[in-house]
């Protein structure tokens, strides 16, 4: 009998050929992302990692009593149409980061154990994590996706179809000339000219990027200044610091962790803020 890992079937999405500036998902494409309620209402979004666990952002659920937490998973849309595919499970225990600071959103990062372990079906499914050591160069296309505001306070309109926006990768040291106190453990993204970005909503929601057949999670969203904003690219927690911590806590099932290297030099080593055309003189 073969046995299905969530290694072997991570980040395969068969059906994949508003954040802001984005569009709407096709049904299927993400079948990873999962919906976080409070109370039956949308709160933050998360990534299904195997089939008893869920990675999401530590500020989307610390200090919550599991009881008041729901994942739906296999969503289209927040409001109907998911009769066939959609799936609730309750949430048994939520670890966050032992060093999670909110005041610096350093670590911003937590694990949900569901309740009773999901189905694979072509509409739920593991997505790759980026493994210790991996490399995402300046540039690195990624793809962000929720069911968060699609501009600054404009909530996304019924029946709120997840919304799906590309953005490449900003490097720490590029990042560092529009924030300051980003650490190893976030990476950037965003269109520097703005008009594309996460926006309230999509907090806890995957940032991946494929590599050959796989899509690998290379960020969990975290946080910005507003949505969009020029020079504000969005910041989220870098998956690939969390191995260890992530294999610690999970001890069955474990999910499939992938390598990602960007090919040749990053730009960003050398990056200097002066020379930044982006900055204003």
């Amino acid at each position: 009998m073969l046995c299905i890992t969530s290694s072997w079937l991570c980040g395969i999405a068969p059906q994949n050929p508003k954040i802001v500036g984005g569009q709407n998902a096709s049904p299927g494409s993400w079948p990873w992302q999962v919906s976080l309620q409070k109370y039956g209402m949308h709160s933050c979004g998360g990534s299904l990692i195997s089939r008893n666990w869920v990675l999401t952002a530590a500020h989307c659920v610390d200090h919550t009593n599991p009881s008041r937490l729901q994942v739906s998973l296999g969503l289209q849309q927040l409001q109907g149409g998911n009769t066939n595919t959609q799936v609730s499970v309750g949430v048994s225990s939520i670890i966050v980061h032992p060093k999670y600071k909110r005041s610096t959103n350093d670590n911003d990062i937590a694990l949900l154990r569901l309740s009773s372990p999901v189905k694979f079906t072509k509409n739920i499914r593991p997505v790759c994590l980026a493994a210790s050591g991996s490399q995402f160069n300046n540039g690195t296309p990624s793809w962000v996706t929720g069911w968060g505001n699609v501009a600054q306070g404009v909530p996304l309109r019924p029946p709120k179809i997840l919304q799906e926006v590309k953005v490449p990768v900003i490097g720490n040291r590029q990042c560092n000339c529009f924030y300051r106190g980003i650490t190893d453990n976030m990476i950037c993204s965003g269109v520097l000219s703005g008009g594309k970005d996460s926006c309230q909503g999509d907090s806890g929601g995957p940032m991946v990027s494929k590599q050959s057949s796989r899509w690998i999670q290379s960020g969990v969203v975290s946080f910005g200044d507003g949505c969009a904003r020029p020079r504000k690219p969005g910041v989220y927690t870098r998956v690939s610091r969390y191995q260890s911590w992530i294999n610690s806590n999970i001890r069955d099932n474990k999910p499939g962790f992938v390598q990602f290297t960007s090919s040749g030099v990053d730009p960003d080593k050398n990056f200097s803020c002066r020379r930044s055309p982006f900055l204003p003189k």
